[in-house]
């Protein structure tokens, strides 16, 4: 048994881009667990207009999907991070950087200028770390303290 548990822990994070009829449902799967059972998001609001259009990260762990977060294209040089969700179980291990770190890499080779995002107030260290700035005020969406973040991105030309 302590060798099926020690192999468990070599078993390496896969992190694969999606586009939502492959993504949505590993990707729907982390975001009703944690949004609207954990969170308390109503279920209408989880899913929306952007996840068709948006390409979508999704990490896995022994063939189990347990984290995901999305890329939207906006246009005019300017990407939008959003859904970022990682299983309670799983969190504060790197998962979500390594998501993060993935769109924030596919925002640049889209050649975005810049990535845009609406971090829950708890979690605005966590970008922070990663180079985003907070923005404006804190609102409200969903019930949840939010707060516009900025990631600029260094012009590559």
């Amino acid at each position: 048994m302590s060798l099926l548990i020690a192999l468990r822990d070599y078993i390496p994070l896969e992190i694969q881009i999606k586009p939502w009829k492959e993504a949505e449902t590993g990707a729907f799967l982390v975001r009703q667990e944690v949004f609207i059972q954990e969170q308390r998001v109503p279920a209408e609001l989880e899913l929306d207009e952007f996840d068709p259009l948006a390409a979508h990260a999704l990490a896995y762990l022994d063939g189990s999907c347990i984290g995901t977060g999305r890329l939207v294209d906006l246009g005019k040089g300017q990407a939008q991070i959003g859904r970022m969700a990682v299983l309670a179980p799983f969190r504060n291990q790197g998962i979500g950087k390594q998501i993060l770190e993935t769109l924030i890499t596919l925002a640049k080779v889209q050649e975005a200028k810049s990535i845009i995002l609406h971090s829950q107030v708890i979690a605005i260290p966590f970008y922070e770390k990663l180079g985003f700035q907070a923005q404006g005020s804190i609102y409200e969406e969903a019930g949840i303290p939010h707060r516009n973040m900025i990631l600029l991105l260094p012009n590559l030309i």
